[in-house]
């Protein structure tokens, strides 16, 4: 996933995430399991999930977006990522912010969405 630059050079508008973190890629693996019911693709294959930051706590700071604004499950969608989260064995807190800032594009999908969507 590119990064897109924010108003000051260099400052990435989505926050890395820590991925040299030992739960990250079971943070992974369950935000796999979520899934966009407009469109048939995992959320972290569509690139909603902006930033998984892990605390040395092992408390989950999860940044996502939605693919607009105005969908029907912007209210429900955190709270399904924070349920597939929380229950892994390590982690302490969940928590999940919404934001729309930068707003998602077509181009934050990995290839393997942009191919089962018929992009490529």
């Amino acid at each position: 996933m590119t990064q897109a630059q924010g108003p000051l050079e260099g400052t990435p508008l989505i926050r890395p995430s820590t991925t040299d973190h030992p739960l990250y890629e079971r943070v992974v693996e369950a935000c796999r399991t979520v899934y966009d019911p407009e469109i048939p693709v995992n959320i972290w294959d569509l690139g909603l999930i902006y930033t998984v930051d892990i605390s040395p706590e092992n408390v989950v700071d999860i940044i996502m977006t939605l693919t607009a604004p105005g969908c029907p499950v912007a209210g429900e969608m955190p709270g399904w990522v924070a349920d597939v989260v929380e229950p892994l064995d390590g982690v302490r807190q969940v928590n999940v912010e919404m934001t729309f800032e930068p707003q998602w594009g077509m181009e934050m999908m990995s290839d393997e969405a942009r191919l089962e969507l018929g992009f490529m």
